[in-house]
């Protein structure tokens, strides 16, 4: 079942996405080389906190972190630790916010110094997909405008699209319906209708799409172990626009590549 969102809901939303925004930005500030994951996760939960925000990821399924933090090989849903970022790594931060009893999510994937240019091609074309997904999400098309137009793109710049983890609806719950894939076949999947908060999250790889589990049950990483970049935007479908609720913007002011 869908549920479809009042203007005021989508205004909450957007309140909480833009907490959610600042919080991604005040993270970037400390991305460097020599870094704890660790550290980057106390950073962000307690700036969330601060603001009024909870946490939409800790103790989520047992989730026991604020951010997914996934380097390199590690797609989603890696967990902050002892590791210290280094040279030529990249790092992806998935966080998410519940504000007044809705939630928000956004992820960027950020290169460390000096990054190879092969590495460096796969984010900006992941965050570019992202941005064509979007501009597919209208009222009046389909969930599979989305998948299609971001698959079309990735694939055209040789990389691969991830098959197994997929965008989401998202309101009352962090994950709700419609699932939304990134791949897909024009015309084809539920029909966009005014209302619909979902989740856009191109998950690409540089290697093969393939991926499996780690052992904390949580980590996805390629199967092949080549790099992996993941962007999301949080945005609502309304009769007249499509609007990105989540904010890139305060990342941005201080680390863009």
């Amino acid at each position: 079942m869908i549920h479809y969102k009042t203007e005021g809901e989508v205004d909450i939303i957007r309140e909480g996405a833009q907490i959610l925004g600042k919080a991604h930005g005040e993270v970037a500030r400390f991305i460097k080389p020599g870094v704890k994951t660790k550290d980057l996760d106390k950073i962000a939960e307690e700036f969330i906190m601060d603001h009024g925000g909870k946490s939409s990821f800790k103790g989520y399924n047992g989730f026991p972190y604020t951010l997914c933090i996934s380097v390199n090989e590690n797609v989603v849903h890696g967990f902050p630790g002892d590791y210290q970022l280094v040279e030529g790594d990249i790092i992806s931060i998935d966080c998410g916010v519940l504000f007044n009893g809705f939630h928000s999510d956004s992820a960027y994937t950020y290169p460390i110094g000096e990054v190879n240019n092969e590495v460096l091609n796969l984010l900006k074309v992941t965050k570019k997909s992202l941005y064509v997904g979007i501009e597919n999400a209208r009222c009046g098309q389909r969930i599979g405008d989305i998948g299609f137009s971001i698959q079309n793109l990735v694939e055209a710049e040789g990389y691969s699209v991830v098959r197994e983890l997929v965008g989401h609806g998202l309101g009352r719950d962090l994950h709700e319906s419609p699932e939304v894939p990134n791949f897909g076949k024009r015309g084809k999947g539920t029909k966009l209708q005014s209302g619909l908060v979902i989740a856009i999250e191109p998950m690409v790889n540089l290697g093969q799409r393939n991926v499996v589990q780690e052992a904390d049950g949580w980590t996805i990483r390629t199967k092949d172990r080549k790099p992996s970049a993941h962007f999301e935007h949080t945005v609502a479908i309304f009769s007249d626009r499509t609007e990105i609720l989540t904010t890139h913007k305060y990342i941005e002011e201080v680390f863009n590549f």
